[in-house]
């Protein structure tokens, strides 16, 4: 079984608000003897949908971007065993030992919860999102809807789902700017594809219904 190592970069620029990528800063302080973590994935897909494993190596040399080090793992699937020699670049860490400077905005990312319709999955694509009283500490309030649902689907708690902010964030990141507004609000997009307030939303009538 062949394998290659992924590139988080690329990960990164499909999903920048879900798949982490380690700071410039903290990769610079990598030296020899850290531990990193790289993505081993398979060019074969097996039966039961396996496909990479994240291990550890132990770095013992560096030259600019180019790492050498020893596999810290002992694979599950994939032909290596612990002890192989990998060569790998700056490109191919996803994690390392060290405390990222930017964990708290990352943290942001994936704790921060918000309700999001199934249409706006299949569609990728929202267009109306209103903010209810938080249940708790990471419950946003937030509920995105892609707009097109009607009575049937909104009545059936089925067809939404749990997730966190960045994964609409990786949809359509210009709501940032609104997450933090206080609760009891709607936002509607309008013909310009921006989000506007819509002023007279019916709040009595959602709270009660």
């Amino acid at each position: 079984m062949s394998w290659y190592l992924d590139n988080v970069y690329e990960l990164n620029k499909k999903s920048p608000y879900t798949f982490y990528v380690p700071s410039v800063e903290l990769l610079d302080k990598l030296k020899v003897g850290d531990l990193v973590k790289l993505i081993f994935v398979s060019n074969e897909v097996k039966d039961d949908g396996f496909r990479a494993e994240k291990m550890w190596v132990h770095i013992t040399n560096i030259k600019g971007n180019k790492f050498v080090g020893q596999l810290n793992n002992e694979p599950y699937h994939l032909p290596l065993k612990m002890g192989d020699e990998i060569a790998f670049g700056i490109e191919n860490i996803c994690d390392t030992e060290y405390i990222d400077s930017n964990s708290s905005e990352w943290d942001f990312y994936f704790d921060t919860l918000v309700t999001i319709s199934e249409d706006v999955f299949k569609k990728r694509e929202f267009n109306f999102m209103l903010r209810d009283t938080p249940n708790d500490e990471e419950d946003s309030g937030w509920s995105i809807l892609s707009g097109y649902e009607d009575g049937n689907f909104l009545n059936d708690p089925e067809n939404f789902h749990i997730v966190s902010l960045g994964v609409i964030l990786n949809i359509d990141d210009s709501i940032l700017e609104f997450i933090q507004k206080p609760s009891l609000c709607a936002y509607e997009r309008n013909d310009e594809g921006e989000f506007q307030l819509i002023n007279d939303y019916d709040w009595e009538s959602y709270l009660n219904g």
